[in-house]
């Protein structure tokens, strides 16, 4: 695992941008898992600037992790419309190979199925991008998830519930449920990047990278795979 400490949010979203950039670069056809939430922002900012300046998205394809279930995908909260909003329809990526699970779909087991299925097509994921919870999830696998799960339903945690009322009008408007690439799937992408800024990650940082490896905190599984990047701001890297 490599660590990456910065002074703040702006560098830290400046190292993770230039390892998309550099990824896309080396194979104009990479498969990217992509994360939502206020972390990865600056980074999605950048990807527009490096697109303007040439960088060419068009043989890309994309996975987000995770999507509310119930949501359709205009509304302001889901995913859907944050990767439009912020990346999708600022760069030259083909809408055809862009993936995020749908929360509306009738059956939702069957699109877990189908999500993780189009991923096995794609050829797996070359680059896997990671957020992290204050309770260390990361996509939404929750503490107590099972390191072998795949995409599937997920029931969100009280912290979770909390964190995420800031995009919405009240906390009692967070769907509860969400679909998630499991911790398998996460794995099993070639290299990995999490990134995270402020105090408040402090602690989950720090399981992340120098705990034990336990399903109570998810990131800790990250300590098992071959290529992870974690970039941090000082304060996020304060318990490290």
């Amino acid at each position: 695992m490599n660590v990456i400490v910065v002074n703040n949010y702006a560098r830290v979203s400046e190292e993770v941008a230039k390892i998309i950039r550099n990824q896309l670069k080396a194979k104009p056809s990479s498969v990217l898992g992509l994360a939502t939430g206020s972390s990865p922002l600056g980074v999605y900012d950048l990807l527009r600037e490096y697109y303007q300046k040439g960088l060419d998205f068009s043989c890309a394809t994309t996975f987000n992790l995770d999507e509310y279930v119930g949501l359709e995908p205009d509304h302001p909260a889901s995913y859907h419309y944050y990767m439009q909003k912020n990346l999708f329809s600022k760069v030259n990526l083909n809408p055809e190979r862009t993936f995020i699970p749908k929360g509306t779909a009738p059956d939702l087991a069957e699109e877990c199925r189908r999500y993780e299925e189009l991923i096995q097509r794609a050829g797996g994921l070359d680059l896997q991008i990671l957020g992290i919870g204050t309770n260390g999830h990361i996509g939404f696998n929750e503490p107590g998830c099972n390191f072998g799960s795949r995409t599937r339903v997920v029931s969100l945690s009280a912290s979770t519930l909390r964190d995420n009322a800031r995009f919405f009008a009240t906390e009692k408007e967070v769907p509860a449920q969400a679909v998630s690439m499991g911790i398998k799937t996460i794995m099993h992408a070639k290299n990995i990047v999490l990134l995270a800024n402020g105090g408040c990650k402090a602690e989950a940082v720090r399981g992340a990278v120098r705990g034990p490896v336990t399903e109570n905190l998810p990131a800790s599984v990250l300590q098992l795979h071959p290529a992870v990047t974690v970039v941090v701001d000082q304060a996020a890297a304060g318990k490290l």
